[in-house]
This record gives C-alpha cells, structure tokens and sequence, in this order.
C-alpha cells in the first residue's frame, strides 16, 4: 500500500499542506515544531481514526477553523487506487472512501495499513501490558479476518460481566461464563499464534539490527493461570465478586520479553530498549508484507533515537521491506537510494529539486 497524494487542512500548524511522495522513500525535514510529525500524525490519524499523540481530538484542530480534514489518494499492490478522507471536530467525525460515508473508522484501516516508530515506541518493551495488548490486536486486525468481530464481541461479554459482578447476579453470570470462555479462549488462541509468528521474525531481526541481544525471547501470557479460562474464573469468582471486575482472562494478556531468561526491560538500556522495540515493529511489518499487502512505514525523528550504525540498519531494514517509507528528521537524509526530499517550516511543505 503507498500514498500518492495526501492533502492535510488545518491540523495542528498544518494550515494547509499537498504532498506528493514517492513511492518508495520520502524525507522530511526541518526544525524543531517546524510539522515533520505533525504529517505523520494526519496519516496515523486517517489510517486510525485516532493520533499518536494525543487522546483529545480537539487538540489536532489548527487555527483557521473548527475541524481538521485528511485526504488521501492511495494505490494498493494490485494496483487498486482508492480515495479516502476523514474530517473531524471536537466531537463529531465524518469519514468517506471511494465517495461513499463510513459508519465505522476500522473501514479505513483496512485501506491504509501502517507501521508507526516513534520517540516513546521503546514503551513497547518498557510501558503497561496494554500497550503490548495493542500491538498484538493490531497486527491480528490486518491478518486475521474474524479478529475484530472476536475481539468486539468478547469486549461487549467482558463488559457485561463485569456489571454482573458489581450488582452480585450469580444467575447471569452463570449464563454470562460459558459465552465468556468460549470467545475469550477464541481470541487467546488467536493472540498467541500471531506472538509466536513475531516472535520468529524478532530473533531473526535482532541478529540483523543488534546481535548483542543475543538472547533475548519472547512468549505470549494469556491472563490466567490455571489449565482452562473455566476453571480460573470458577476458583476467582468470589474475588471478582469482592472486586467487581473480572481479574482473569484475555484482557489480561501480556507479551513476555525475556533476555537470558530475565525480564529484558530490567536488562536493557533505553537504547537497547528503543532497538527491540524496532525489531518488534518491523517485525509486525514483515508479517503484513508476507499477508499481502506491504504496510506504509513512518519513522518519526529515528536519527536523534539510535547512534548512526542502528540507524542506518533500521531504516536499511524499512527499506528492505519493499513498502513506502516517510522518515523525519532536523537534518536531511543522505542516501543512495532513489527519494523525494521536502522541507518542512512553520507549518508549510516544500518539495526539494
């Protein structure tokens, strides 16, 4: 998947910005809040639905109106070119594809597929099991076709659950506890082939980007600990029932990342950190590629987050990966590989000659 045109209005410093990448490798530059991220960010945003940055869409909108609007012109490998467009307010969004309106924005992931490294991706390795929980479910949203209906589904059961617990109805969770385990093993199953899928690329990756993690290992933890998720939630009932949520299952699971058989963000440096976070990314991108359709890869400011030997071999291996690459940075990008370069400054985009 590539971007051939991206029209971004009113985001952030972005009054108004028209980008014609290359198909294969762009270069953004430009000082410090010149907009460099703030043009991955629309991507992010139309690809998502949501920023990176930011959980407030309010904070996206510039000052030349009341909402912000994206749009992208993009081809897929097969060569189907679509349109697509998102504009958003405060509160209220309204998204098209191919001119027709999206009543949900997971259709517009689907056509733009991405691949996001930025400053805080080391939280990747380092940050909550939610974050590794994300990064699970996103890569199985683009491989696995029944993934959303299960994760949505077992989201909706976990909820009503819960409320079940709050107001102590043992007749309902009775009911509710069998529908529970059926979708919860369903997408536990799902999650641990996709991590054990990851983790092959990791290793191989790790050789490639830093052969001193040698080591290093990584494995899926399912949110229970007993044989079946029945026999967890029958033996914790009466502390969920004290708690009034769930304490076990799926929304529990976690990645575990191990280096010499210790947890590797005890082991590990904040760059070393960032570079495992890379192999773990590029990794998820590897896995899209082999599914069908190269993702676009954003690199955001990679310069200033590895020393010069791990840059050039992660963006090397972006490259290698045969997707768009949009990278950014204060200075511009010095390579033999054929690119387009634009200059970013205060808000405005100009493609160098």
């Amino acid at each position: 998947m590539r971007i051939k045109s991206l029209r971004i209005e009113n985001l952030r410093n972005l009054e108004r910005a028209e980008i014609l990448p290359h198909p294969g490798f762009n270069v953004f530059f430009g000082g410090n809040g010149a907009g460099k991220t703030s043009i991955l960010e629309a991507v992010v945003v139309l690809s998502r639905g949501r920023s990176f940055r930011t959980t407030q869409a309010s904070e996206l909108i510039g000052h030349c109106g009341k909402l912000f609007r994206i749009y992208a012109e993009t081809v897929s490998q097969d060569r189907v070119e679509r349109k697509q467009g998102l504009e958003r307010s405060g509160s209220h969004w309204r998204a098209r594809k191919d001119g027709q309106d999206l009543a949900q924005l997971s259709q517009l992931t689907r056509v733009l597929p991405l691949v996001l490294m930025e400053p805080n991706s080391h939280l990747l390795v380092s940050g909550s099991p939610e974050i590794r929980r994300k990064y699970l479910d996103w890569g199985l949203f683009h491989v696995e076709p029944e993934f959303l209906d299960t994760y949505r589904r077992f989201a909706k059961i976990l909820k009503q659950r819960n409320a079940a617990l709050r107001y102590r109805q043992d007749k309902v969770l009775e009911s509710i506890d069998e529908v529970f385990c059926e979708l919860g093993m369903r997408l536990d199953a799902m999650r641990k082939s996709y991590c054990n899928s990851v983790g092959r690329h990791v290793e191989a990756l790790i050789e490639q980007l830093s052969p001193e993690l040698e080591g290093f290992s990584l494995e899926y933890q399912q949110g229970w600990t007993r044989q079946t998720l029945k026999e967890a939630l029958a033996e914790n009932r009466d502390s969920d029932l004290l708690r009034g949520a769930t304490g076990f299952g799926p929304h529990r699971g976690d990645i575990s990342l191990l280096l010499q058989g210790a947890p590797a963000r005890n082991r590990l440096s904040r760059g070393e950190q960032k570079i495992l976070a890379a192999a773990l990314l590029l990794s998820q991108a590897d896995i899209l590629s082999n599914n069908g359709e190269k993702p676009l890869i954003l690199l955001d400011d990679l310069a200033s987050e590895f020393d010069q030997i791990h840059f050039e071999s992660v963006l090397q291996r972006a490259l290698e990966i045969g997707g768009q690459v949009w990278l950014t940075g204060i200075q511009n990008c010095k390579t033999a590989v054929e690119h387009k370069v634009f200059h970013v400054e205060h808000g405005r985009v100009q493609e160098m000659v």
